[in-house]
């Protein structure tokens, strides 16, 4: 399989005409108790989203623990909110499960820092907790990760998930997951692959046997040769593993990337579905591509198999097709895809959603509140689709 390389060249042409921008804000604020104490550690300048989940009547948003003061990390808005309006987020599924952001966990039962959450087709939403507090500071482990499940009807736990010691290292970092119904069931019979970014691996965990297993590769290691990244003319550097995941149910394929790589990889679900890898047996991994940069979004559209992917420094949306082998250029904004944390595809509508974040402004702390720096934004695939043409002056092919 291939990615044929995008050049800056080709992104000049594309508009963003068919961008929408769901909600918009400088800095996130939220409904707070009137008696909650966190407001007073409250750092807005420290709260940035990474995950997304769109269901029938609200977005779910989460807020990874990076630095301290970061009140809730996760919380909803209402999806009848008006277009490009900033909601105060609200704590889910209330503020007692946040505790740590007041720098003190109450009960590991609680939340303490979550990077992205998946519903599953029982209206669930399963919600996955690192246990890393201050994760960009001092990485200071305050509970054991796991997976809290809620019925999405009631806003209550039906279950919990936690991790056996023999998956995890002492600085396992877990930050995304994909729910796999397509197996050996749905709910809980689906299988979970979950990616461990920091001591990097992809952990499988089988819901069904409430068993898990973890699976490691070099490829799903951060190539020091890209911890640079610029976006906008602002650089940071972060070595961060395997982190960004989509899912081809009819390919029956995992796609998976680093931040820190141009590549992006696959791997066959049976690989991974089928246990524990024997002595000396290896991962069977496909290279998919090269990328123009790095990236860290990826979702696939169901109904034809699409990958799409941001690479950062073009601030663009790219798509490649598995059967086709099709690659169009889906969107460039350079001023609304700074660094798109989420993408994903919503079964509902058939668009892509995506988390706009200026992340690089976060991390080099020079965010400021008179400019907006977080957005959802809609893209709609059908009309938006620009066909990389067959010249040499605009693409390069990977081989």
């Amino acid at each position: 399989m291939k990615v044929l390389m995008l050049l800056p060249i080709l992104i000049l042409s594309v508009n963003a005409l068919d961008l929408e921008v769901v909600n918009q804000w400088n800095l996130l604020d939220f409904k707070f108790r009137y008696d909650y104490s966190t407001v007073r550690s409250f750092r807005p300048e420290n709260t940035v989203f990474t995950g997304l989940e769109i269901t029938r009547d609200r977005y779910f948003l989460s807020m990874p623990r990076l630095r301290s003061g970061v009140p809730a990390t996760l919380a909803t808005i209402p999806r009848n909110s008006p277009p490009g309006s900033s909601p105060a987020l609200e704590a889910y599924p209330n503020w007692s499960f946040h505790s740590a952001g007041s720098g003190n966990v109450s009960s590991c039962s609680e939340l303490v820092s979550v990077y992205r959450i998946r519903q599953d087709s029982c209206n669930r939403l399963w919600v996955l907790d690192s246990g890393i507090m201050t994760s960009l500071e001092d990485f200071r482990p305050v509970c054991p990760p796991k997976i809290i499940i809620f019925d999405l009807h009631t806003d209550r736990i039906v279950r919990t998930i936690v991790f056996p010691r023999e998956v995890l290292r002492p600085n396992s970092l877990l930050t995304n997951l994909v729910i796999d119904e397509s197996l050996q069931g749905t709910c809980d019979k689906a299988f979970v692959y979950i990616s461990d970014t920091a001591a990097p691996a992809i952990i499988v965990y089988n819901s069904a046997q409430d068993t898990a297993w973890r699976m490691m590769h070099p490829t799903m290691y951060p190539d020091p040769d890209f911890s640079d990244y610029t976006i906008q003319g602002e650089m940071f550097s972060l070595m961060d593993g395997v982190v960004g995941l989509a899912f081809s149910p009819k390919q029956a394929t995992l796609y998976y990337q680093p931040l820190a790589t141009d590549r992006i990889y696959s791997i066959r679900t049976s690989a991974l579905t089928k246990g524990p890898l024997a002595e000396n047996e290896a991962l069977p991994i496909e290279l998919v591509g090269k990328k123009a940069s790095q990236g860290l979004g990826m979702t696939v559209d169901e109904r034809d198999d699409t990958l799409y992917f941001s690479p950062l420094t073009e601030t663009s949306v790219a798509t490649w097709n598995p059967v086709s082998n099709k690659q169009t250029l889906a969107a460039y904004n350079p001023d609304l895809l700074q660094f798109l944390a989420e993408i994903r595809w919503n079964n509902r509508d058939s668009n892509i959603y995506m988390l706009s974040t200026r992340f690089q402004k976060f991390f080099r702390r020079s965010v400021s509140a008179g400019e907006v720096n977080l957005r959802i934004i809609r893209l709609r695939p059908r009309t938006s689709l620009a066909p990389i043409a067959n010249n040499n002056h605009i693409y390069q092919p990977f081989f």
